[in-house]
């Protein structure tokens, strides 16, 4: 089957990994977007695209605006994907270790290496907008000493060579994509999906023990809470919303579990129900 990818970024970017790996199997059209925002954009311009986006690395935390952008679209997250992201030192292949005079990458890849980094004192380091556009730019303009840290697959698509793998100093960085889509595709595409997770969004009234009422609840209905993610009402002062994933056994009882928080909340909404997405290794 062939599907219609959108992403932030470009072909090769961790964004496109976690899309080849969550549809495996399917040929995959990516469409790359300079934001999130156009992301979304893409899909409502075309129900038929699907969209892959990052909502959380285990190093630098959740990305915010997106939670946002998802509650905000009207998109539905019809699945998940844990990608371990593991960084590569990549250049032409005129260009050896020992003549790098610059690397360039994402602000937050370089960080993630900063250890390995350091063993290449000579080298200026250039922060740039994504990992793949990174190899691309140097690859196009044909750039001798330079590199780029990005993964694997941007080096194999922009012809690269690989100087070394593996240079992330904390090899448990994973970054968790969600599977975005229009209402009507997800009803579609969701069918036949065996759900064991959940993605909510609520607020809640300005009182005492309001959030630990709630999660009493879900506690007494055996819900998991894999995350609680709170957010500022905008307009609103010291009001917040809270974003939280569940996951459970049993569909029946998950669904007596909203029924009972439902009360007790302000603007419930259900953001995707879903299978629990695979971890790469």
């Amino acid at each position: 089957m062939k599907r219609k990818v959108a992403i932030q970024g470009i072909a090769g970017s961790y964004h496109g990994i976690a899309a080849h790996n969550y549809f495996e199997g399917d040929e995959i059209e990516i469409i790359g977007c300079n934001t999130f925002k156009e992301v979304i954009a893409a899909i409502k311009k075309d129900p038929s695209i699907l969209g892959i986006m990052a909502i959380e690395n285990t190093i630098a935390g959740s990305l915010l605006q997106n939670h946002v952008l998802i509650k905000d679209s009207g998109v539905t997250i019809i699945g998940e994907y844990k990608l371990r992201i593991s960084h590569s030192l990549v250049a032409l292949p005129e260009t050896s270790l020992d003549n790098i005079k610059e690397i360039n990458s994402h602000p937050i890849a370089l960080m993630q290496c900063a250890d390995f980094l350091d063993t290449l004192p000579n080298a200026k380091l250039v922060e740039k907008e994504d990992t793949a556009l990174s190899a691309k730019w140097i690859s196009e303009n044909h750039l001798i000493g330079h590199a780029a840290i990005c993964g694997k697959m941007a080096a194999q698509i922009y012809n690269m060579k690989i100087l070394a793998e593996g240079i992330e100093t904390n090899k448990r960085n994973f970054t968790r994509f969600l599977t975005i889509a229009d209402p009507w595709i997800a009803d579609e595409m969701m069918r036949e999906q065996v759900k064991n997770k959940s993605s909510l969004v609520f607020a809640l009234p300005h009182t005492a023990g309001s959030l630990s009422k709630v999660l009493s609840v879900l506690s007494f209905y055996d819900m998991n809470l894999t995350k609680i993610q709170s957010l500022p009402i905008i307009g609103r002062e010291w009001e917040y919303l809270f974003y939280i994933n569940l996951t459970f056994h049993d569909y029946l009882r998950y669904r007596q579990a909203l029924d009972a928080i439902r009360p007790l909340t302000k603007d419930l909404k259900i953001l995707g129900e879903y299978a629990e997405g695979k971890q790469s290794v």
